[in-house]
């Protein structure tokens, strides 16, 4: 017993015998003489012509003006007043379609001009080419053929033949005057038509009869074995479904479904290994264009997802490359959720009566909806192929970059996808400026901490800037702005164990993440800046008010100007004065306690006794490394102890900058002490030793050696106070009360000590005047050397010679006589030889020593006259006001006319 068919199957034979019936209605056929028409109908409503879409309304004006232009203007009236109605009564889903057939049917009548029309000529409309069979000709059909009682899948080829001594000759009949027109044409498979050429009619009919019911399943041998034209037509109408010869657009589009989201299709295959798309050969040419296009979005969906896949489980990529991975993910979903839209008008236009209905949707209409979708994946792919091998900060630099795009849709995409990628980066600078707390553990933020750095050293050593992580919507300056702000949290935190809580920080915690779009559109809004300036300066000026108040920075500076810089005048010459006598002994005899003590003695006698009692206890006393030969003065230096908070600017390295400034002017400072004494024991011995005019010239010598010292390291003296250090000291203070952060105090510090180390010729560049210049400080301690001899033995001849009077004296108060021969004999012999001794000896000393002071003066001038500093150029000046060693020196006239 047959089984029931079923309600699809029913629906099928339906609309199947209602084709039929409308073949048979146009060509005036009946039985398997209709089947040929029959299938080319089905066939018809397959192509790609019969299922384009067209506006309906453009549709009904061609209609209404085409009954206008044969003078038709009441039909057409009436026609666009049926339409209305059976647009409000939604009776029929595709009315499109029948208009488009009513298009047809219209423009047809037009092109005969006559009143004949060949049902070939109607059922060809929309065909291809190779499947409109004309008289005397072949027809060739190649296509899939899947029988329903035999094997799916299996190539057949059906060659179609006919002619004047063909197997039947069919006469269709026009619509209006039923004139027959000749078709030879067979629609049937080749393999089943009789070979006989001279089969009859009946013959003829009877095979189509047998083909048709072998290839549907009907056998010969049946009940009634009569040819059911409603079976074979319901019949027919599956199998040209199944066996037509090219894939039909609505198969496609399914197949599209497919591809769009990346997964391979029937017809449609992605290539992974070599990274291309590949097409069947069965998909006919004139859709290739469009699926190349329509399967690019897959490409790129596959491409991105790949990128996605690849980083979302890598920690290492950290916060920021997952919110990158997140705003991808957030594109496919949005770009997924259309394709689900496609995917439910596909299912929803497809027609329940047909067993593969054609859609509205064609492949024209899909490119346009998903052009931009399309261009939003181009952008999202080549933002995945420029981020690849970058994080943190970096990344967000690179797709910053594509926000100077002038589309406004490419601009808007990469906004959205920035203001999801920074937002971790701006928690971590929030976290940061308000909080001093630096939480990236995937270094992907543009401040670095380094954790094995002490807290002495937090300042200067333990943050730094990742220049290749600051995003490039973030200038420098702003950079060194927020590392500034956090490093001086911490530094208040850590060092100065100040906890007070940065003003607005409750505010700034509870911001919307959302706000991070205002790092990078600081172009349209100051937001972003304004914070960073509000939250740099209450912070940079707490810690500024706590370093003067609390720890008295600027107190400190002041004391290591006066003390080590030697401003403090009376105490140094006190101390001087105290240390001569040990500071000239050997270096290697001195005690660090005992000159402790003379350290305190001097504080305790000199103005210095006021400073309070913090300054005075870090003052001391230090002994440099002792080298052969050395003296106390060569040793000796104070020392100023900093600790806490302030050592950030008084760093080990500017210790030592002092200390080298301190030796170098100490040293200036004891030239001036030594020709004082000099000059003083000149005065002293004037008038004893105007009783040996013999020694007036040794003494004139003497002054006018000791005037040209005295002017030269006056002269020094007044450049190193006045010219370096107190205008130095003047702009570093200037600096320090108008700083608005620490750094800038630092660095004002540095520049101070730079400009003093250059200008008192203590860089590298200085180095061969700095050497003329100690060797005239050893020629000054020469001269004093040997004026030292030279008073000491003519003050014991003064001595002698005083005695000597007063033995003649004393004689004659004896009553004796004064002198005689003898004794003024070996008196005048004594004399004679001192003179002999002293004057030639001493005059030769004098001589070398004032010929060695002036070549070396004459050397120095020349290489301060060629100084870059324009200052020590001056000095110059000032050391040879009169002219005094140009006159003297020719050759040098010259070049300091050169340079002056």
């Amino acid at each position: 017993m047959a089984s029931k068919p079923s309600s699809r199957s029913e629906e099928i034979q339906t609309l199947s015998e209602l084709l039929s019936r409308l073949c048979v209605k146009l060509t005036g056929l009946s039985g398997d003489a209709v089947i040929p028409h029959f299938q080319l109908a089905l066939n018809l409503l397959r192509s790609k012509q019969s299922i384009e879409d067209e506006d309906e309304f453009r549709i009904v004006e061609r209609l209404k003006k085409q009954l206008v232009r044969h003078g038709r203007e009441k039909d057409a009236a009436h026609f666009v007043d049926l339409h209305r109605k059976l647009q409000s009564q939604m009776l029929l889903r595709n009315r499109s379609a029948v208009l488009k057939l009513f298009q047809k049917l219209a423009s047809l009548e037009d092109k005969t001009q006559q009143n004949k029309v060949t049902s070939d000529a109607f059922f060809s409309q929309g065909l291809p080419s190779h499947l409109v069979s004309t008289p005397n000709s072949g027809i060739h059909v190649r296509g899939r053929l899947n029988v329903l009682t035999g094997d799916q899948g299996r190539d057949n080829t059906m060659s179609l033949t006919g002619g004047s001594s063909g197997i039947s000759s069919i006469r269709g009949k026009d619509l209006s005057s039923q004139d027959p027109t000749p078709v030879a044409q067979s629609f049937m498979p080749s393999h089943l038509v009789t070979p006989a050429l001279g089969l009859n009619q009946q013959t003829a009919s009877h095979a189509a009869r047998s083909r048709t019911i072998a290839i549907f399943g009907r056998k010969p041998e049946d009940k009634e074995n009569v040819y059911n034209f409603k079976t074979v037509s319901s019949s027919l109408a599956v199998a040209a479904d199944i066996s037509s010869n090219e894939i039909t657009q609505q198969s496609l589009l399914k197949d599209l479904v497919y591809v769009l989201q990346g997964v391979s299709g029937r017809w449609i295959k992605f290539d992974v290994v070599r990274n291309r798309m590949d097409l069947d050969a069965s998909i006919p040419k004139c859709y290739k264009q469009e699926i190349g296009k329509l399967s690019e979005s897959g490409w790129l969906y596959i491409k991105i997802k790949s990128y996605i896949d690849q980083h979302s489980t890598d920690k290492a990529f950290g916060l920021v490359g997952q919110s990158f991975c997140a705003a991808l993910h957030q594109e496919l979903t949005e770009y997924l959720r259309l394709i689900s839209v496609l995917e439910a008008q596909l299912e929803q236009e497809v027609d329940p009566g047909l067993q593969d209905s054609c859609s509205h949707i064609t492949l024209a209409q899909l490119l346009v909806w998903t052009y931009e979708p399309l261009q939003r994946l181009k952008w999202l792919g080549e933002l995945v192929d420029t981020c690849k091998g970058k994080k943190g900060g970096a990344l967000t630099s690179t797709i910053f970059s594509y926000t100077h795009h002038g589309d406004t849709s490419v601009k808007s995409l990469i906004t959205h996808l920035l203001t999801f990628v920074s937002q971790p980066i701006y928690a971590t600078l929030l976290r940061w400026m308000y909080d001093g707390e630096l939480d990236d553990a995937y270094h992907e933020f543009f401040v670095a901490s380094d954790p094995q750095v002490k807290n002495d050293q937090l300042w200067h050593d333990k943050y730094s800037l990742r220049k290749t992580m600051i995003p490039s919507f973030i200038t420098m300056d702003q950079a060194s702005r927020i590392l500034l702000t956090g490093k001086s949290i911490n530094f208040l935190r850590q060092v100065c164990e100040d906890r007070t809580p940065t003003k607005g920080r409750e505010v700034a915690m509870n911001l919307d993440l959302t706000q991070a779009s205002s790092m990078f559109s600081q172009d349209q809004n100051s937001d972003f800046q304004k914070m960073l300036d509000s939250v740099y300066e209450l912070t940079s000026q707490h810690l500024l008010d706590v370093l003067q108040t609390k720890y008295k920075f600027l107190e400190h500076l002041k004391a290591m100007r006066r003390y080590l810089l030697l401003g403090q005048g009376d105490f140094i010459r006190h101390l001087m004065d105290l240390l001569e006598e040990d500071l000239a002994k050997p270096a290697g005899n001195l005690y660090l306690h005992n000159l402790s003590g003379i350290l305190e003695i001097a504080i305790r006698a000199t103005n210095a006794q006021f400073d309070s009692s913090d300054i005075l206890r870090r003052l001391d006393v230090r002994l440099l490394d002792v080298s052969p030969g050395d003296t106390g003065w060569d040793v000796f230096s104070l020392e100023y102890r900093v600790d806490g908070p302030i050592r950030t600017v008084f760093t080990p390295e500017c210790k030592v900058m002092y200390l080298r400034v301190f030796n170098f002017m100490w040293r200036a400072k004891r030239m001036e002490y030594v020709l004082a004494q000099i000059w003083k024991n000149q005065m002293c011995s004037a008038r004893q030793l105007k009783t040996i005019p013999e020694l007036s010239p040794i003494l004139h010598t003497c002054h006018m050696i000791t005037s040209t010292m005295v002017h030269f390291i006056k002269q020094v003296q007044y450049y190193i106070n006045f010219e370096v250090l107190e205008c130095a000291w003047d702009e570093l203070l200037t600096k320090v009360y108008e700083a608005k952060d620490l750094d800038y105090i630092i660095a004002a510090h540095q520049v101070f000590l730079d400009t003093v180390l250059s200008r008192c010729l203590l860089n590298e560049k200085s180095r061969e005047i700095l050497q003329l210049l100690r060797t005239l400080f050893d020629l000054i301690i020469e001269f004093e050397t040997a004026q030292g001899v030279f008073f000491e033995a003519a003050t014991s001849e003064v001595f002698t010679r005083e005695a000597f009077d007063k033995s003649k004296k004393e004689r004659t108060r004896k009553g004796e006589w004064e002198t005689n021969d003898e004794i003024e004999r070996a008196e005048k012999s004594r004399r004679n030889s001192f003179l002999t001794a002293i004057i030639p000896s001493t005059r030769a000393k004098l001589q070398v020593v004032s010929s060695a002071y002036q070549d070396t003066v004459n050397r120095f001038l020349k290489m301060v006259a060629s100084h870059p500093d324009a200052s020590l150029r001056f000095l110059c000046f000032r050391l040879d006001f009169n002219e005094h060693y140009k006159v003297r020196e020719p050759r040098g006239r010259l070049s300091f006319m050169r340079a002056n």
